[in-house]
């Protein structure tokens, strides 16, 4: 005999969830194979599930689409803020920057490494600590770092933060949709298993099988065949 598998995506949900309301538009609900309070709630939780999942899927795309080019922006900060600190060390090798002075960056004294800029916060962390340290520098009649200089670092510091803001806020309410989506789950696969429950037993002493079968897929329900049983049932009948 086939076996049924209740939905395992949101999608096939409301498409389960859509077939008995469907069923409840076109026919008298004394005809209809579950009862009356049934339909009412697959109705009701259908438009608040479908909402959920619209708006999460809004949240998802809003947030890749934004990621997109707050990547590039990631990109970009990162290559000036490596950049400046990279001819910041030269100018101390060159003597034109006291040694000293690199700690108002946050820098360590005893060598020319760049800092790991590899995540975001640190990208952030950093690009903070370069524009005080070189402000800082020059307050006190330090020559200014050019190619870049510190105002191109902050206009593309700036851009990134800006992004860097946004995308969390981004992520934050997508991270919510799907959180208020994956709660709802669990009613939906209770309220789709009993409207599958009550279509099985309204048909149950229907024959031939199939024909069975037909009826409640009509209603939505799913069955699946075990590795060559279809082929058998065929043979013997």
């Amino acid at each position: 005999m086939p076996y049924r598998r209740l939905p395992n995506t949101d999608q096939a949900r409301i498409r389960a969830l859509k077939a008995i309301v469907v069923k409840g538009d076109i026919y008298n609900v004394y005809d209809l194979a579950v009862s009356l309070k049934t339909l009412t709630d697959a109705r009701n939780f259908l438009m608040k599930f479908e909402a959920a999942q619209s708006y999460y899927a809004e949240c998802f795309t809003r947030q890749s689409k934004a990621g997109r080019k707050h990547q590039a922006n990631v990109k970009t900060a990162r290559l000036y803020i490596s950049h400046f600190i990279q001819v910041l060390n030269l100018s101390v090798i060159r003597s034109e920057v006291r040694v000293s002075h690199k700690e108002y960056y946050g820098l360590d004294t005893h060598n020319n490494n760049v800092p790991d800029l590899s995540s975001e916060l640190a990208l952030a962390e950093w690009g903070r600590k370069i524009i005080a340290g070189e402000n800082k520098r020059i307050s006190q009649g330090g020559i200014p770092i050019y190619n870049p200089t510190i105002a191109k670092v902050r206009v593309h510091y700036d851009i990134f933060m800006e992004s860097y803001e946004n995308q969390k806020n981004l992520q934050t309410l997508t991270a919510r949709s799907l959180e208020t989506l994956s709660s709802m789950r669990a009613e939906a696969d209770a309220l789709i298993l009993d409207i599958w429950n009550q279509v099985e037993e309204k048909f149950e002493d229907v024959l031939p099988n199939e024909r069975r079968l037909d009826l409640c897929r009509d209603y939505g329900l799913i069955y699946y065949y075990r590795a060559g049983e279809k082929q058998k049932e065929e043979i013997d009948t």
